[in-house]
């Protein structure tokens, strides 16, 4: 992982018009965004909105229909996962997918070998650290499938910072989670920013943006319809109507 933390005013990740289109579906239309060195940005959205679609542009998995990304000032639009990987974005899935027939250990040297390109004897020690990181460290030699919800996706956080990310996009790492479950989460999530990776996070639990996000952005049809911090963006009419509910006026 990265090392340091602070936040400042540096431009990590930047997106210009954004555009997605499948067929004559617009998934995104004409999405900026910045992510500056040190923040947590939230994105939070209806489904269907458009946001892991814009994460799969930002990690390379669809290429946009029109617009721009840059990271630290370079245009990536076209670059492949892999190569974005070394660069040092990293990833979260909405649905953990780990390799069933490893052990946590080795799936986490996966991580370190594709990222990093380290040799197998530091991509274990990589390895290692990490799940003692994230509170794995008694189950190196377990199979994904023995685990719980919540610990299946702390190995896929392990995974995501074996590459030695330096922005970690999260979507909706919390899905399942018991409350007391989402408390250790943010917990983790604030240690591994103190570590000073920059996090762009997608979720739907209010608690979860409130306590770790800067600011956050608003999607709706696949259009921004709101950015803002935590507590500009809650008193926001068209968020309240297009997301939060009446309960929140």
């Amino acid at each position: 992982m990265a090392e340091g933390n602070g936040e400042g005013n540096t431009e990590l990740l930047k997106g210009q018009g954004i555009t997605k289109n499948f067929g004559e579906l617009i998934a995104l239309g004409g999405v900026d965004f910045v992510l500056r060195k040190g923040e947590t940005l939230g994105m939070v959205g209806p489904n269907g909105s458009g946001k892991t679609t814009l994460f799969n542009i930002l990690s390379g998995i669809y290429p946009p229909t029109a617009g721009a990304v840059f990271y630290k000032g370079k245009k990536i639009v076209g670059e492949s996962s892999h190569a974005l990987c070394q660069r040092g974005i990293a990833r979260t899935s909405q649905v953990v997918q780990p390799f069933t027939r490893m052990t946590l250990l080795e799936n986490v040297m996966v991580g370190a070998l594709y990222g990093n390109g380290q040799d197998l004897a530091g991509a274990r020690q990589k390895g290692e650290e990490i799940l003692q990181f994230v509170g794995l460290k008694e189950k190196t030699h377990s199979f994904p499938d023995s685990l719980t919800t919540a610990d299946r996706r702390r190995l896929e956080l392990a995974r995501a910072l074996a590459t030695h990310p330096e922005v970690l996009l999260l979507d909706e790492t919390m899905a399942g989670l018991t409350p007391a479950e989402i408390d250790e989460a943010i917990d983790l999530l604030e240690n591994i920013r103190e570590q000073g990776v920059t996090l762009f996070l997608v979720e739907h639990i209010m608690k979860v943006v409130m306590s770790l996000c800067t600011r956050i952005i608003v999607l709706d049809y696949g259009k921004k319809i709101a950015e803002g911090t935590p507590e500009e963006v809650l008193k926001n009419p068209e968020v309240i109507r297009a997301y939060l509910g009446d309960r929140y006026v």
